[in-house]
């Protein structure tokens, strides 16, 4: 028999439409499957963790199926409690699958510190945008009687007096002590 003969005949086209009608319930029956194992078109919203403590997102998460992954710690934000979410990826509202990770960035427990930098026999002008360079503070400035105007003659916290390299929290307020300008009466 010759192959033209073959592909003309009648048991080819038969044994043709059994391999197409195999291939299409083979896809049909894959598809099938994979909507089933994959939960195709089933999603959850990803809920606001923001401002949530630990505890609490760590409940939340379980209940929707999903998997919390904490990243890191931030800078510290006032604005939020401590040990708290500050940041989430992906973000809430988004639609992810089951047992998605959520990845979390906390909110440290405070600031956290700088050492003083040595400002003493600095001009206010110098000591100030150094200060706050470092995230400091200046708080009150008081007055002494020395030549040298505005020059730091001493550096002080809560009243007392600090040397530089002691370490603070950020957006601790600094007093200086400064000449005013005058000779000392002796």
């Amino acid at each position: 028999m010759s192959i033209v003969k073959f592909l003309t005949s009648k048991t080819f086209f038969k044994h043709l439409a059994l391999a197409v009608i195999a291939i299409v319930i083979f896809c049909f029956l894959l598809l099938k499957w994979l909507d089933s194992t994959t939960n195709n078109g089933e999603f959850i919203t990803v809920p606001d963790l923001k401002g949530k403590s630990l505890e609490t997102v760590q409940i939340e998460l379980e209940d929707l199926d999903l998997v919390m992954q904490i990243q890191d710690s931030a800078n510290y934000n006032p604005n939020y409690p401590k040990f708290s979410v500050i940041e989430q990826d992906p973000n809430a509202g988004k639609n992810v699958k089951e047992n998605r990770k959520i990845y979390l960035t906390l909110n440290p427990s405070g600031y956290r510190k700088v050492a003083l930098p040595n400002i003493m026999r600095r001009t206010f002008r110098q000591a100030k945008p150094t200060l706050e360079a470092l995230g400091l503070e200046v708080g009150n400035k008081t007055y002494i009687d020395n030549i040298g105007k505005d020059v730091v003659l001493g550096i002080k916290h809560n009243g007392k007096n600090v040397k530089p390299g002691d370490k603070f929290p950020l957006k601790t307020k600094i007093d200086l002590v400064l000449g005013n300008g005058n000779r000392s009466s002796n």
